[in-house]
């Protein structure tokens, strides 16, 4: 549910900044450049859905220095976490365009018409129900305004070259292996991504593929796994058997050519307007 999120989140906010951010803004910063003609001219009022630690609602703040933007989350650490590099990043007058605010994406604490864009990055592939959410993005939005979103495209492709080689550490090691993602929650299809969002009423939609890409080093791939991605799991073995599965990990890992250590996955982008 959508509340198990928000607390799954809270536990691993630390290392969603450090470890998952950086592989996702690349694709974060296209949906910008994809949503950039579409923006209303003078201080427009964007929406980040699913904020997260503020990939995608920063970015547009250092693009669009006129913009002011609203993040929300479920989870209270990942806002956090995008207030704390606000802070970082900005001088204080931008630094008070960017507030936040801990919300459930299908139930968005904003009256009709309150935004002037809407968007949303790697967050939608989560939530229970798509089409609520989107339903509540065009609420909020005024007419004809702007939305546009990233996400996940549904694969069956062979799992990558480090992904296979922690499948394979843990198998010879005896232990479980990760337990995989619900199924059928990304799009089928950039068709289907489109159709979704028509249903909620939107106009002119476009949906497109793309693949995004990340290329790890040994070490960053097994610091993503401990502190991010496969955290349970690391957090319940002991620390003998966690030194002997990093040591297993960064010596296969380091066997591999370098063009094997990445991720390659299929993504899709969606745009479209409330209706006017």
């Amino acid at each position: 549910m959508i509340e198990d999120q928000g607390a799954r989140y809270d536990r691993i906010a630390e290392g969603y900044a450090r470890h998952w951010a950086p592989v996702i803004g690349p694709a974060a910063s296209r949906l910008l450049d994809h949503l950039g003609p579409l923006l209303p001219p003078g201080s427009p009022h964007l929406l980040d859905i699913g904020t997260g630690t503020g990939t995608l609602a920063l970015m547009a703040l250092e693009r669009w220095p006129a913009v002011r933007v609203t993040g929300i989350d479920a989870s209270s650490e990942m806002a956090s976490w995008a207030r704390t590099e606000a802070d970082r990043r900005f001088s204080p007058a931008r630094r008070g365009r960017f507030s936040t605010a801990v919300a459930f994406a299908d139930r968005l604490p904003f009256d009709a018409g309150a935004f002037d864009l809407a968007m949303s990055s790697f967050v939608l592939q989560l939530v229970p129900d798509r089409s609520a959410v989107l339903a509540e993005a065009r609420r909020i939005l005024r007419p004809g305004a702007p939305f546009g979103y990233v996400t996940w495209l549904r694969h069956r492709g062979e799992p990558d070259p480090p992904d296979r080689v922690f499948d394979e550490v843990l198998d010879e090691l005896g232990f479980d292996p990760p337990v995989p993602d619900p199924p059928g929650r990304d799009p089928a299809s950039p068709r289907a991504a489109a159709a979704g969002l028509r249903r909620a009423g939107f106009r002119g939609v476009r949906a497109w593929a793309d693949v995004a890409e990340h290329r790890w080093t040994a070490r960053s791939y097994v610091d993503f796994l401990e502190g991010f991605a496969e955290e349970t799991l690391f957090d319940e073995l002991t620390e003998r058997e966690r030194r002997v599965v990093r040591r297993r990990l960064l010596a296969r890992l380091g066997a591999l050519p370098a063009a094997d250590l990445r991720l390659r996955l299929p993504i899709v982008y969606v745009v479209g307007r409330a209706p006017g």
